[in-house]
């Protein structure tokens, strides 16, 4: 396109300078003849007076001699016959006799060529005749000056299309550099490269282009981070069930049945933590809750005790629910609800010994529903790098994806979670989920319906 826009411009510039230069350098030329041939008859237009006063051949000869013309030899004279006096001629002739005998016949001047250059014929009326002046133009008197205005067009012409060329190659560069960029953004992007994009210069349709591109590559990246996201969402579900395969399978004691079981356990457990840790990268997406949807989160937690408290009835720990005798309703989804629920007692069983106690609180507002989860074990000692989606990745085994889940289900509704110091001594969850048309907003942060002497925010 560059080469295509240079080629073009190249061609109607030189069409344009040849249009213009080569009439203009005729005339140019044609000046310059007109010019000098004026400047002749102007000259021999001089001899007029003297012709009128004398025709004698001595004066007429002086005469010559001290014009400007004749001094340099470029001037003649030619009288005719008078009375009894024959015709002669005085200074440089040069004309032939035809052209003399014309002059004198029109009565008019007239410009015949001769070698080395034209002599400028004025006839000039006498009382018994007519005498013609001579004046010769030099071939270099007529085109003085020519071949320097001609050069000079020349100069013009050829500055005038490199000029353009220059210009139609920085439009062609303004024109070719955003296209080039987009088409190896769209190459980066092809090969995997999610971050490629285009900046957004250039000709107004190369900057529609671009803006297109980066709004579609931004939608490529949230639909695979969503995909990600919901990969590590469904298989991090997965280790609720695992954690009460792996707590019942230390509780079979020895022999060969209850080892291989025990190994599977922790085989299906190792893979279910490796997808999750692949898909971790994955970025926030926000809760699919419909118009209208919701659910009661009392009856939720109720149902979701009674099975973690046959787990810890088996490992001794001390239970204490409450706020879940009246129902709350939460605008989010039940299942979101029940993810979220078992995120938080799963984390409890599987980082706290046995024998720990932990308690769920809820609080309901008009505004606001509120659940504490707290437990009696060692605490968070980061809890800013806990609620980072993967931070909690590390040696014992955690994929930090549980504490997500619990945070985006409450960010969709414009609420948030905290983690601080429990009034047990170990670690607080707080929940906040906003009820009303708040979907989306911002989280609060802080609350006052709860108890203040727990969660240090």
């Amino acid at each position: 396109m560059r080469w295509a826009l240079v080629k073009v411009c190249l061609a109607v510039t030189v069409m344009v300078v040849v249009a213009f230069a080569v009439p203009l350098g005729l005339v140019v030329k044609e000046m310059a003849r007109d010019r000098a041939l004026s400047n002749a008859e102007r000259h021999g237009a001089g001899m007029g007076p003297t012709l009128s006063i004398t025709t004698d051949r001595e004066e007429l000869t002086r005469a010559v001699a001290t014009s400007e013309a004749g001094g340099d030899g470029r001037m003649a004279v030619y009288v005719p016959a008078i009375d009894d006096a024959p015709a002669f001629e005085v200074g440089h002739p040069r004309a032939g006799a035809r052209a003399v005998e014309a002059t004198r016949e029109e009565g008019r001047a007239r410009t015949a060529e001769v070698p080395g250059g034209f002599v400028v014929l004025q006839p000039t009326a006498l009382s018994s005749g007519t005498a013609v002046v001579e004046i010769y133009v030099p071939e270099a008197e007529v085109s003085n000056g020519v071949t320097t205005a001609w050069l000079v067009l020349a100069g013009v012409g050829i500055a005038l299309v490199i000029g353009s060329v220059a210009v139609a190659d920085r439009l062609g560069v303004r024109m070719v550099q955003p296209a080039k960029r987009l088409v190896g953004a769209a190459r980066d992007l092809g090969e995997g490269k999610l971050g490629a994009r285009v900046p957004e210069e250039g000709p107004t349709e190369l900057r529609l282009a671009a803006v297109a591109f980066n709004s579609m590559a931004d939608q490529v990246v949230q639909l695979l981070a969503n995909e990600r996201e919901l990969a590590a969402d469904l298989s991090h579900r997965l280790r609720t069930p695992l954690t009460v395969l792996r707590l019942n399978a230390a509780s079979l004691g020895d022999g060969p049945a209850a080892e291989q079981t025990r190994v599977a356990v922790e085989r299906l457990e190792r893979e279910v933590d490796t997808i999750i840790r692949t898909a971790r990268d994955a970025k926030p997406r926000t809760a699919a809750a419909g118009p209208g949807a919701g659910c009661d989160a009392a009856e939720v937690i109720r149902e979701r005790m009674a099975f973690w408290s046959a787990l810890a009835e088996d490992e001794g720990r001390e239970v204490r629910v409450a706020g879940v005798e009246r129902p709350v309703r939460v605008p989010v989804a039940r299942a979101e609800l029940v993810a979220a629920v078992d995120a938080l007692l799963g984390n409890v069983f599987r980082h706290t010994g046995e024998g720990t106690a932990f308690s769920v609180d809820v609080h309901s507002g008009e505004d606001a529903v509120i659940v504490l989860v707290s437990d009696a074990g060692p605490g968070i000692a980061d809890p800013e790098a806990a609620l980072a989606r993967g931070a909690g990745s590390g040696a014992d085994g955690s994929t930090g994806l549980g504490l997500d889940i619990v945070r985006r289900l409450a960010e969709s509704t414009g609420g948030d979670v905290r983690v601080g110091r429990s009034v047990l001594g170990g670690t607080e969850v707080r929940l906040w989920i906003q009820r009303g048309a708040r979907r989306g907003a911002p989280g609060r942060r802080g609350h006052r319906g709860g108890r203040r002497a727990v969660g240090q925010g």
